[in-house]
């Protein structure tokens, strides 16, 4: 464990060197650069409000996806699950007035759970029943959601005004503000708690153990009277209302409303977050700080420093790269000579 954590930690760090030598081809100073960026991203509590409410949609995402792939499932469609879910959760928002404030944040709430997990049940049941491969299904209903809600928000839930959204949220629905001015909210909270959730069922409950058996070997999980069509329906629709719920924490706690392309495409990066973290609830958690602290700082760093927020996205891959490429960091050990970190 001890040895994953470093060369994990080895990789990011290699990511920046390359970024620094990048930036110093391109004429920028990594010094300046790199000092701006991490004021922006923890340099004062607004600052770090602002690194962690960016952080919270990429862990709900990044849960979706490492909950599905435990059962060896590849659920690519957290973006439209957290859409939907968003939208779900905005219509209920709206809709429901005069309900004292906890009644209608958790009615909010279990909208976009259960809005994002029947978004997931649709590949789940064309899996079991007809064996649609769900990287193509879970994929295209992204597409599906994003275009529904777009449709939305132009049209019968469209606000006045030009801008594609809803009417603001009343007060009753929305998530209590963290680290005011900032825009982080109760949501994190949440998300903290489905970490704990998420590494507990996995490893600790009756439900993980099936559920990783079948990712491990269906046929053997099959043979020894796991249900594994149940398995996979089950968890493409947890995964589903994980993303939801997370679409449901932007609209009550960051935007109070629904904002047509609000998402930058948290789906997306929760993929590769649940990677860098090495497909580990508490890892994503971190790596989704990392992946905030990029999107939070690299705003300012290009704000004093004039560098192109390019370069932010630059670091994104290298961070992806380096590691998705474990065998390179530990050869890179045993011939600086730690062998014992690089075996």
């Amino acid at each position: 464990m001890v040895k994953a954590v470093f060369v994990q930690i080895l990789a990011i760090l290699l990511a920046f060197v390359t970024g620094a030598i990048v930036l110093s081809l391109t004429g920028y100073s990594p010094t300046l650069a790199y000092s701006a960026m991490y004021r922006g991203a923890f340099g004062n509590m607004y600052s770090i409000g602002q690194t962690l409410a960016k952080a919270t949609p990429i862990t709900f995402t990044a849960l979706a996806f490492l909950f599905a792939f435990k059962s060896g499932l590849f659920n690519i469609g957290a973006e439209g699950q957290l859409i939907i879910g968003a939208m779900a959760s905005a219509v209920v928002g709206i809709s429901f007035n005069g309900l004292p404030a906890p009644a209608h944040i958790a009615l909010a709430l279990l909208a976009g759970a259960v809005a994002g997990g029947l978004w997931g049940f649709i590949p789940a049941f064309l899996r079991a029943k007809y064996g649609a491969h769900e990287v193509i299904t879970t994929m295209m209903l992204s597409y599906v959601a994003i275009y529904l809600t777009s449709y939305m928000v132009n049209y019968p839930l469209k606000a006045p005004g030009w801008v594609a959204q809803t009417v603001p949220i009343p007060e009753s629905a929305r998530l209590p503000r963290i680290l005011s001015p900032s825009q982080l909210s109760a949501s994190l909270y949440l998300v903290v708690l489905l970490v704990v959730l998420t590494e507990y069922v996995l490893r600790r409950t009756v439900l993980g153990f099936e559920l990783r058996a079948t990712g491990l070997n269906p046929d053997a999980a099959e043979n020894a009277g796991i249900n594994v069509n149940r398995g996979m329906i089950l968890a493409l629709v947890i995964s589903g209302a994980i993303a939801g719920l997370g679409g449901s924490g932007e609209i009550l706690g960051v935007h109070r409303r629904f904002i047509d392309g609000f998402s930058p495409g948290y789906g997306w990066d929760g993929l590769a977050v649940a990677l860098v973290g090495g497909l580990n609830p508490v890892g994503a958690f971190f790596a989704a700080i990392l992946f905030g602290a990029l999107r939070s700082g690299g705003m300012v760093m290009t704000r004093v420093t004039g560098v192109p927020l390019d370069i932010v996205f630059l670091l994104q891959a290298l961070v992806i790269l380096f590691v998705a490429a474990p065998k390179m960091i530990r050869t890179l050990l045993k011939r600086s000579g730690l062998k014992w970190l690089g075996s």
